[in-house]
């Protein structure tokens, strides 16, 4: 197939795509930007079935509806590799895409890196070297050369060969219980928005700040996300991290106070400012604040907890092939040394695998 004809510009050649899509597993791959922008552009939308390969070109075209049917829940499988931006680009333009196989989910239950690339794994099970010349493509930049295009679409051309593998090791391990719970949380809505009020869990190294402090950091954080959605712009460009964190820690009162934190923009200062000092005075904060808490050394006994418990984790992983991350996070392991019992951190198939040896490490 020539690179022209790989390339769906027109309305009418896209209907005539989605009647060609008659239930068969698509395999999808997005490219995008958002270096300028809150939420990712949809540049280029690639799609392989068992019988061709094409590009979809959403800048050309309105309107992607007569994918839906293909795309969404009702419809044929979709096999991605680390899909998790592909669906969050997908999900304004299309709505949620259902059912879907993870290439990089399945590899890694199947004794791969947790975080192999789509490359890597098809040199390694396909024995392909997939070119790499188009990297750094500016993807919204028309009209796409030939060599874009394949580009693309090699993007999307192996990946049910890769499935199919992938399956084939993981029934032979016993395994395709813990790919089918895996998968299943790929469906989780909320993986696709983020929740404003939510954002200030971005922030890390609050543990110990005063309630003001939390509550000005929320509210804050909040307020940020919700400015960067409605103007579609990074939120790094309405308020860097580090300008919002200094802000947080010092209590600025006034708009003197607020123009000599480091680094913030004389815009933000004036015409966000008493937005800003309104969240200040609104989070109850002493005047002056309390101070910080000082960085303290980790307690020692929490660190040979944690020690323990990722000894067992490894001693798994190596039992499986598998590496240790896929079975438990850092984060997984700390909580449970904090005294989160290890079936309530962990759920499913790593549970059952886990839970008896981690309380034992304890």
């Amino acid at each position: 197939m020539s690179s022209s004809t790989a390339l769906i510009e027109s309305p009418a050649a896209l209907e005539d795509l989605a009647g060609r899509l008659d239930g068969e597993a698509l395999a999808l791959d997005t490219e995008f930007l958002r270096e300028r922008t809150y939420r990712a552009e949809l540049c280029l939308l690639q799609l392989a079935s068992s019988r061709e390969a094409v590009c979809v070109d959403p800048l050309a075209l309105a309107d992607l509806g007569p994918l839906r049917a293909a795309l969404c829940a009702g419809g044929p499988l979709k096999i991605l590799h680390a899909g998790r931006q592909d669906l969050e680009v997908l999900a304004p333009v299309v709505g949620a895409i259902a059912p879907l196989f993870d290439t990089q989910i399945a590899a890694a239950l199947a004794g791969f890196p947790a975080q192999v690339g789509y490359a890597e794994l098809v040199r390694r099970l396909l024995d392909r070297e997939l070119a790499k010349g188009q990297t750094r493509t500016d993807w919204s930049r028309r009209p796409l050369t030939p060599e874009q295009i394949e580009y693309a679409l090699d993007d999307v051309r192996y990946l049910h060969a890769l499935r199919d593998r992938l399956l084939e090791e993981l029934a032979r391990l016993g395994r395709e219980h813990w790919l089918k719970e895996d998968l299943e949380g790929l469906h989780d809505p909320k993986l696709l928005v983020i929740d404003p009020d939510k954002a200030w869990q971005r922030f890390k190294g609050t543990q110990g700040w005063d309630e003001g402090r939390m509550t000005l950091l929320r509210h804050l954080a909040a307020w940020r996300e919700r400015r960067a959605i409605s103007k579609n712009r990074p939120r790094g460009w309405i308020l860097d991290d580090s300008v919002l964190r200094e802000i947080v820690q010092r209590v600025p009162r006034d708009r003197e106070a607020l123009a000599q934190i480091p680094e913030i923009p004389e815009g933000v200062v004036k015409h966000s400012g008493d937005e800003i000092l309104g969240f200040v005075e609104g989070a109850r904060i002493d005047h002056p604040p309390p101070p910080l808490p000082r960085r303290e050394r980790p307690d020692p006994a929490f660190l040979a907890r944690t020690k323990r418990l990722s000894h067992a984790v490894q001693a798994v992983a190596q039992e499986l092939s598998i590496a240790p991350e896929v079975l438990a996070t850092r984060k997984d392991l700390e909580e449970i040394a904090r005294g989160e019992d290890a079936a309530g951190t962990l759920c499913g198939w790593r549970a059952e695998l886990l839970a008896d040896r981690l309380r034992a490490a304890l």
